[in-house]
C-alpha cells in the first residue's frame, strides 16, 4: 500500500467582504493544518471574500449596494494576496485548494486556486457554469478547467457546489483517473426547511456518491454563515427567514464511499482531518470502474472540448484554430463515407 497522508476539510465563516482579513484567517487555517502534518487543504466555494448570499435573499436593486464593496475584495491573480496565499502553502509543505471569488478585469469567476507545497501555483480553475442567480455575478469558465493535475500526492481534482449534479462534467473528471477530489461548498442554510434541494441532506449525498462514483477521496469542505454575516445580510424578517446562521457539513469520503474524519458541529469551525492512503481506490475500481471495465463505450460516449476559449485571441491563432476545426471536419467526414462503403 502507498504511504497514508492527512487531509483537511475547512468549514469556517469567512471575514466576509474583507479580502485581507478573510486571506488572513485562511493563513491561520493553513498554518494550524501544518500543525498537524496535513498535505492537502479545501476550502469552501468563493470562500475568499464570501458567497455573495444576497442574491438570494432579496430584490436586485436592493442587493446593489454589496456590488461595489464585492468587486473591490474579490482577489486578482498576481497580488500581494495571492503571494500570501502561495507563501502559506509553501512554508507548510502543503497543497492548498482555495475557493475564491476572482476578480479579471472587470469580470468575476467563481475559482478554485490549487497551490503547491512549493509556493508554486497548480491550477486556477473557475466554475464552468454558475447555478441559477450566481449568473448575475459571475462569468463562466471552459474546458481547460475540467482538468486533473498530477501531484506529488496524488492527482487531485476539484469542482464547485452543483457541479456535482452535472453528470457529463463528473464524468469529465472520472475520466482523467481522479483520486483526490476537492468538493468546495457554501453553507447549506438557505431556503432552510423550504428548499430541499439547497440543504445538507442532498448536497452532502452528492459529494458521497461522487466519491463512489469516480472510487476516489472527496474533501467536501463547506463554510458557515457567521452571526455577523447574518445580521448584515438579513435585516428584515423575510430575509432572517430565508438565511440561517450555521450551515456547516464539511464531510471527507473515501472511494467507497465511507465517511472519514471527524465532523464538526453546524455551526463550529475548525478542520475535519482524515488520513487516506490512495491504494484503497484499488478495490473500489475493481468493483466498479465508470470509465474503464464498467463502460461501454459501443453505446455511451462523452464528447469532451478542453480548448480554452478566450474572448480576444491573435490572428494566427484564430487561423490555426479554424485549420484545426476543418482538419478534424475533413477527417470526420472521410470516415463516415468510408464506412458508408465500407
Amino acid at each position: 500500500m502507498p504511504e497514508a497522508i492527512k487531509v483537511a476539510a475547512v468549514q469556517a465563516a469567512p471575514k466576509f467582504l474583507d479580502l485581507d482579513k478573510t486571506v488572513e484567517k485562511a493563513i491561520a487555517l493553513i498554518d494550524e493544518a501544518g500543525t498537524q502534518d496535513v498535505k492537502l487543504i479545501a476550502f469552501p466555494e468563493t470562500w475568499i471574500p464570501g458567497y455573495p448570499w444576497w442574491i438570494w435573499l432579496g430584490a436586485p436593486a436592493w442587493g446593489m449596494q454589496f456590488v461595489g464593496r464585492y468587486f473591490e475584495n474579490a482577489i486578482e491573480a498576481g497580488s500581494a494576496q495571492d503571494d500570501a496565499l502561495k507563501e502559506a502553502a509553501k512554508r507548510n509543505g502543503m497543497h492548498v485548494v482555495m475557493g475564491v471569488s476572482e476578480r479579471a478585469g472587470g469580470s468575476l469567476y467563481m475559482g478554485q486556486w490549487h497551490y503547491g507545497p512549493a509556493g508554486e501555483v497548480v491550477s486556477r480553475r473557475r466554475k464552468l457554469k454558475p447555478t441559477h442567480v450566481e449568473r448575475t455575478v459571475f462569468g463562466e469558465g471552459d474546458g481547460s478547467d475540467m482538468r486533473v493535475n498530477d501531484t506529488d500526492i496524488g492527482r487531485i481534482g476539484a469542482l464547485c457546489c452543483w457541479e456535482h449534479l452535472q453528470p457529463l462534467t463528473k464524468y469529465a473528471m472520472f475520466s482523467q483517473n481522479e483520486q483526490i477530489h476537492i468538493a468546495s461548498w457554501p453553507s447549506f442554510s438557505l431556503y432552510k426547511g423550504a428548499a430541499y434541494a439547497l440543504g445538507p441532506e442532498l448536497n452532502t449525498s452528492a459529494s458521497q456518491m461522487y466519491a463512489a462514483e469516480g472510487q476516489c477521496f472527496v474533501l467536501a469542505s463547506c463554510a458557515t454563515v457567521s452571526q455577523e454575516m447574518y445580521e448584515q445580510l438579513c435585516d428584515t424578517p423575510d430575509k432572517q427567514q430565508f438565511l440561517q446562521p450555521g450551515g456547516g457539513f464539511a464531510r471527507i469520503f473515501g472511494p467507497d464511499g465511507a465517511p472519514l474524519g471527524e465532523p464538526l458541529g453546524e455551526s463550529d469551525e475548525g478542520l475535519v482531518i482524515a488520513e487516506i492512503n490512495l491504494g484503497m481506490i484499488a478495490y473500489a475500481k475493481a468493483a466498479a470502474d465508470p470509465v474503464g471495465h464498467y463502460s461501454r463505450p459501443d453505446v455511451f460516449r462523452l464528447m469532451f472540448n478542453q480548448r480554452p476559449n478566450p474572448v480576444v485571441m491573435s490572428f494566427e491563432e484564430g487561423i490555426a484554430l479554424s485549420t484545426e476545426a476543418e482538419e478534424i471536419t475533413t477527417d470526420s467526414g472521410a470516415q463516415e463515407s468510408s464506412d458508408a462503403t465500407g
